[in-house]
């Protein structure tokens, strides 16, 4: 986990999670962080006509924005940090890139401070998510680095054997050795099925090198209970397995990430669910 991507379009939240991933390297041994752009490409004008723009000069602004943001990053770590401008559409060439260079963890910014901002900015950050390239390390608006020393774990403690990606977890886990917490949110008010509390000794057998400590959060709201239960415990990280939908379905509709990840103040990891 030592190559990290930060996706920047300059928006603050973008600029904020690009200085949150430097910092992150910085803790990480031998990490690096690649700043990236894509520009979309123009083909006609409103009414039609084609327009005649240089796609090199585009290309050189671009990188020219990108290295002032390198340079306005320096103060916040000492990491190598490199600068990329593409054309195309930011979900395909990005997994594209970090497939052919083989990057570890996507780290983008996400905020639900208004309706246009969850849909320019957060269908960005979730339609990576749903790509499952890799893990994504998704930053709220005003997060404020800290090292990562106390991580919620979130499960649903459904066939944990099948459903749970021990080997990008454990590589998290390795990397910063932090106290965790396994919590599962459940309406129940009077005691836990058996077959529940068979699960969660089966995941704590899958993590027991961690020393997890296990919660059972009561509430009807999956993300209200993650957040409070992450404040209270001053958790750095919550880490998340997204669940894929039907293809006809919308994509993370009413999925638990999506509310949690516009709400938290805490950032979120969002596994890829295929490693197992």
């Amino acid at each position: 986990m030592k190559k990290i991507i930060a996706p920047v379009d300059f928006s603050e939240p973008s600029v904020n999670a690009a200085k949150y991933a430097v910092q992150l390297a910085a803790d990480i041994p031998d990490g690096s962080v690649v700043l990236y752009y894509v520009y979309e490409t123009i083909i006609a004008g409103s009414d039609g006509s084609p327009l005649l723009i240089d796609p090199d000069a585009r290309k050189s602004v671009a990188l020219l924005a990108l290295n002032n943001l390198k340079r306005e990053l320096a103060g916040a770590a000492t990491v190598p940090v490199e600068v990329v401008a593409e054309e195309g559409r930011l979900a395909p060439s990005l997994e594209k890139y970090v497939k052919r260079h083989e990057i570890d963890l996507i780290v983008m910014g996400i905020t639900g401070s208004s309706k246009i901002e969850q849909l320019i900015i957060g269908s960005n950050t979730l339609n990576v998510i749903s790509r499952d390239i890799c893990p994504v390390f998704i930053v709220p608006g005003k997060a404020v680095y800290k090292k990562t020393d106390r991580v919620v774990f979130t499960t649903d403690l459904k066939d944990v054997e099948a459903t749970t990606p021990l080997k990008p977890l454990k590589k998290i886990l390795d990397l910063f050795h932090p106290e965790l917490y396994l919590v599962h949110v459940t309406p129940v008010h009077e005691g836990v099925p058996d077959a529940v509390q068979e699960q969660k000794r089966k995941l704590e057998s899958l993590l027991k090198e961690y020393t997890p400590q296990p919660f059972f959060v009561i509430g009807e709201n999956f993300s209200e209970g993650v957040e409070n239960f992450a404040t209270e415990h001053d958790a750095r990280l919550i880490i998340t397995v997204p669940r894929k939908h039907s293809f006809l379905g919308s994509l993370f509709k009413k999925s638990n990430t999506k509310k949690l990840a516009y709400n938290s103040e805490v950032p979120i990891l969002a596994l890829h669910s295929w490693e197992s």
